[in-house]
């Protein structure tokens, strides 16, 4: 057999290593024509048909895989999911019968569920408890249990389990909560339901939560939504183990696990926004903005979705377009606080401050009474306000968010390096950036506002320490460099200072600053504070 082309077999490892899934699909299958039994390609190839979510593909890839007897959990994991999908679950036990497996968590709770599929309900609660008793899977099993008692109409002995009468209770999820509140629902139990969603959620606006709450409110039956059948409660078990991976290992290997559960159930949309989530993570923006778009626009996640899509398109450098997809948002959610909060930070990102601030003003007053987790939001707000030149109330919303996260190392800096700028409370400045310096003593920005601090205060030999680091920290940024060619002034190094400034200008600082770090460069920092009537670097200081 040839061997595959070096021009094809490399650029598939770059996109392997890029986790370019379109580009990989392509040049692992060219590479393929060539070698179609390399184990390395096979594999590599899977995962770029898996990342893409094209099973049609990788299916065929996975039963070549099995039939060439190269073992990979990945293929087996597809194979498991093919089976599946044809309801050819006696296959799919006898698969795992003889020791072909995806991981113990796995095989057992999709062998149980199984076994709901065959009408084997003995056998499946079998299943289910004996992935309950593995070291550290108690949550799993019982949940999948659960799941499926309700999913055969069995309300009474799943509500025990969700409950904790019955050897639970289970892991508290988003979406056990809901699937709980449901089963209650099922067994007329409507203000229990209620009580539950108000103790988890409060007066949550997510429109998940208030659809479920008005329902409840209104008397209905709400139907048991999560898992109707054994390929639903399989998808769960995928989606299950992605949510326990996420942010625990790879993205690559968490977005696997999610596509599974994305194909065992298209319309998985917690799936469906995790992959969307791993992709951006992955900065595969356009198939995360792909993946964003399959929620449809009248389900109660279709808000998140469009966050999501319009974060991807962001990154992705179109600006314009997301920004046009959260002003939309805005019109058909305008009672969600995380739409306008969403809205101010692409306006900031454009530096739309007065627009921003403006979004930023509905996030708060649809937010209620301000909790620990809404100290970005007074941040965000504070900093657009700022550069507004808004100061009394950028200011409050500054301390606001301290007060809401005390020791947050970026609010810290923004302020005191704010109140520095403004040269006032210069030594409640000091005290507020030496403790972001303390929780974040690698962040260049920080450490170069501590110099700067420092500066301020007149004490140029202790400032240059800092300015050093941080502009070894940041070796690129024209405003760092730019103090460091002040510092470097003030202690008597003019030629050094001049080296810098001009360093400055080449990053391309803001238009005013350019013009600051020319005049200095013209006439010197000692006859620039006099021009601005500041006042001037001591004598002893700067060695004149």
């Amino acid at each position: 057999m040839a061997e595959p082309s070096a021009g094809d077999y490399l650029a598939a490892r770059h996109a392997s290593y890029m986790s370019d899934y379109k580009a990989g699909s392509e040049y692992y299958t060219k590479a393929l024509l060539s070698d179609p039994s390399n184990p390395v390609l096979l594999e590599n190839a899977l995962v770029s048909f898996v990342g893409l979510g094209d099973f049609g593909r990788a299916i065929p890839v996975a039963r070549k895989m099995e039939s060439d007897g190269i073992v990979s959990q990945i293929s087996r994991m597809v194979l498991v999911v093919a089976l599946a999908k044809a309801e050819d679950y006696d296959t799919l036990l006898a698969k795992l019968d003889k020791g072909e497996t995806v991981g113990p968590l796995v095989d057992g709770l999709i062998g149980a569920w199984a076994e709901i599929a065959k009408g084997n309900k003995p056998a499946a609660m079998a299943g289910f408890d004996e992935v309950a008793q593995g070291k550290g899977m108690r949550s799993f099993g019982l949940y999948h249990k659960a799941l499926a008692l309700a999913s055969i109409g069995d309300f009474d002995e799943a509500e025990k389990i969700f409950a904790g009468d019955a050897s639970g209770p289970v892991r508290i999820t988003i979406g056990g909560v809901l699937a709980h509140v449901e089963i209650l629902s099922q067994l007329g139990r409507n203000a229990d339901g209620l009580e539950i969603l108000s103790k988890v959620f409060g007066d949550e606006p997510d429109p998940r939560v208030a659809q479920l709450r008005d329902a409840l409110k209104a008397g209905d039956k709400v139907p048991f939504s999560l898992a109707h059948n054994a390929n639903e409660g399989m998808a769960e078990v995928f989606f299950s183990v992605a949510s326990a991976l996420k942010g625990e290992t790879d993205d690559g290997y968490t977005l696997i696990y999610s596509r599974m559960a994305e194909q065992l159930n298209p319309n998985h949309i917690d799936a469906i926004l995790l992959s969307a989530g791993m992709l951006e993570k992955l900065e595969r923006y356009d198939l995360a903005t792909d993946t964003y778009n399959r929620v449809p626009r009248d389900d109660p996640s279709f808000f998140a979705a469009e966050q999501g899509r319009a974060a991807a398109m962001r990154k992705a450098g179109k600006e314009e377009a997301a920004l046009e997809v959260l002003q939309q948002l805005a019109k058909s959610h305008g009672n969600l606080p995380s739409v306008h909060s969403a809205l101010g930070d692409a306006y900031r990102q454009q530096k739309r401050y007065k627009e921003a601030a403006e979004a930023y003003d509905r996030a708060v007053g649809l937010s209620g009474k301000p909790t620990p987790d809404d100290w970005f939001l007074y941040y965000a707000r504070g900093i657009s306000r700022e550069r507004i030149e808004d100061w009394d109330k950028a200011e409050a919303d500054f301390r606001l968010a301290l007060e809401l996260n005390p020791n947050q190392p970026q609010v810290l800096n923004y302020l005191g390096y704010s109140l520095l700028e403004h040269n006032i409370k210069l030594d409640e400045a000091l005290k507020m950036i030496q403790r972001a310096v303390l929780a974040q003593p690698n962040d260049g920005y920080i450490t170069d506002s501590l110099g700067w601090a420092l500066f301020r205060l007149g004490r140029y030999d202790d400032a240059m320490k800092y300015m050093q680091r941080a502009a070894e920290l940041t070796p690129v940024d024209p405003i760092v460099t730019d103090h460091l060619g002040d510092a470097l002034w003030a202690v008597g190094r003019k030629l050094e200072a001049r080296f810098q400034w001009r360093r400055a200008l080449s990053y391309e600082p803001e238009p005013k600053e350019v013009t600051r770090i020319r005049r200095k460069l013209e006439i010197g920092l000692d006859a620039v504070l006099e021009e601005e009537g500041a006042d001037p670097i001591p004598v002893a200081a700067n060695g004149d």
